[in-house]
């Protein structure tokens, strides 16, 4: 990983020309058309670096996930397919395959890996947490799991979430198998079992809701002095970001830079900012403006690395399940779309967005259907998606309603999917964009019970397209 404190100066010497350019000092270079430049890039020359927590299946079967993935991000890091739960679901069996995925797509891609996680109370296998086990066999077990997964993959990740999530809100110890049968000891044995695992890589402890100064982070900087002072192999704290919209905390800054005084790394490691549902124009607005604050108070901390958004897409964010009636927490939405919080990152790194994509319908977007073929219970049916307009479509989800009890058996050109009488299709990652005076055709296999009229409306990305 390139050196933090170059890239840092780097981006100083690059503000002072855009400072110099303003005042008319420097005369800036002519705008060449190309491809917007990855937002790696950007951070990179802003000092930091941005990843994003990933998963494996989503990695390997969607094409506009992994083209996310693989172009705008340096660091990764596994979702789940690092957890015990998932390595060794049964003692001393590994299921390492997922986990080795992500890793060989990171070298393939020249980014880096975080490793997540070694040490936590959740998401552990049952053999484990039903085995009755005495503190000295638990300390055994402990020790030997964070030898074989982190020296698996010694030289191969950058840092290790060592510790995850061992404090309450309040600041006490939380109660989980390894705290109530071996102390606050086992903090300091897994840093220091994972550093004989993997010297190369950076060591954290790695909690949620520590983003001001509360009771919570006081107690994770108390406990960073002690094992500091004890000579505990400690490099990094990891701040997950797991925010409500509207509720970054103004001491977030600060609260960085006292980790960052003790001579610790600061990675901000699970961002997402979370909204109540449906999704208004004035939450995106919000939504952009805070994860440009967590970004700002990165870059403004020396000691912060970077930041890690935990999830591609709207669609697949864990958000909804955990918290109901909330959710649209990442930077693309659930047809990956970049969304205001996107656009304003990137502009905060010093680029310039690609133009906003039209928005369809009122004459720009045209539709037309077709019965190709019909038979007694069945036909074939033929679409093509237009744009009239003068800006791209990038990204669509088509939708229209059968009045008949018409059902989709398979389509094509997209993915389909139908509940009731609705039907939806969004675009293949081949053919997300449609550009002015572009479409793209659409066609599929139903069934039909004797009657087969036409829809009568089709909506694009939620908005009515005229017909022809």
């Amino acid at each position: 990983m390139t050196d933090n404190r170059h890239r840092r100066a780097t981006r100083l010497l690059g503000l002072l020309a855009t400072g110099l350019c303003a005042a008319g000092l420097l005369t800036a270079p002519t705008a060449q058309a190309a491809d917007p430049t990855p937002l790696r890039e950007l951070a990179a020359a802003a000092g930091i670096h941005v990843g994003n927590g990933i998963e494996a299946a989503p990695l390997a079967s969607i094409p506009a996930y992994e083209a996310i993935v693989g172009r705008e991000y340096e660091a990764v890091t596994p979702g789940n397919e690092m957890k015990w739960g998932s390595v060794e679901p049964t003692r001393g069996q590994y299921n390492w395959g997922p986990a080795d995925q992500i890793v060989a797509y990171a070298e393939a891609n020249d980014q880096i890996v975080r490793g997540h996680t070694l040490v936590w109370h959740s998401q552990q296998p049952n053999w484990l947490t039903s085995g009755n086990f005495t503190p000295a066999q638990l300390r055994t077990i402990l020790s030997e799991h964070i030898a074989v997964q982190a020296g698996r993959y010694e030289g191969r990740v950058y840092a290790w979430d060592v510790v995850n999530e061992p404090f309450n809100e309040n600041g006490s110890y939380r109660g989980t198998i390894w705290y109530d049968n071996l102390g606050v000891d086992y903090i300091a044995d897994s840093l220091r079992w994972a550093r004989a695992a993997d010297p190369g890589a950076k060591l954290y402890i790695n909690d949620y809701n520590i983003e001001g100064i509360n009771a919570k982070s006081n107690a994770l900087y108390n406990l960073a002095v002690e094992l500091l002072a004890a000579g505990v192999p400690l490099d990094g704290i990891g701040i997950q970001g797991h925010i409500i919209i509207g509720q970054v905390p103004s001491t977030f800054a600060a609260n960085m830079q006292r980790f960052a005084d003790l001579g610790l790394d600061v990675a901000i490691t699970e961002l997402d900012i979370r909204m109540q549902l449906p999704v208004t124009d004035a939450k995106l607005q919000t939504q952009a403006a805070d994860y440009r604050s967590v970004f700002q108070s990165c870059i403004a901390v020396d000691g912060c690395i970077g930041v890690t958004v935990w999830g591609v897409t709207d669609g697949l964010s864990w958000i909804p399940d955990t918290f109901p009636g909330e959710g649209a927490a990442l930077m693309h939405d659930a047809q990956y779309r970049p969304k205001p919080a996107w656009n304003s990152v990137y502009q905060l790194l010093g680029g310039t967005p690609p133009e906003e994509p039209g928005e369809p319908g009122n004459g720009t977007c045209a539709v037309r259907y077709s019965v190709a073929d019909q038979w007694n219970n069945g036909f074939t049916g033929a679409i093509t998606v237009a744009n009239p307009g003068t800006t791209a479509i990038d990204g669509w989800e088509l939708s229209w309603t059968f009045s008949s009890g018409q059902s989709v058996t398979n389509g094509w050109n997209g993915t389909w999917s139908q509940s009731g009488s609705t039907v939806r299709v969004t675009n293949a990652a081949w053919n997300r964009a449609i550009a002015p005076g572009g479409n793209v055709t659409l066609g599929f296999n139903a069934s039909h019970s004797g009657t087969n009229p036409a829809p009568g409306t089709f909506t694009l990305n939620g908005t009515a397209c005229t017909s022809q």
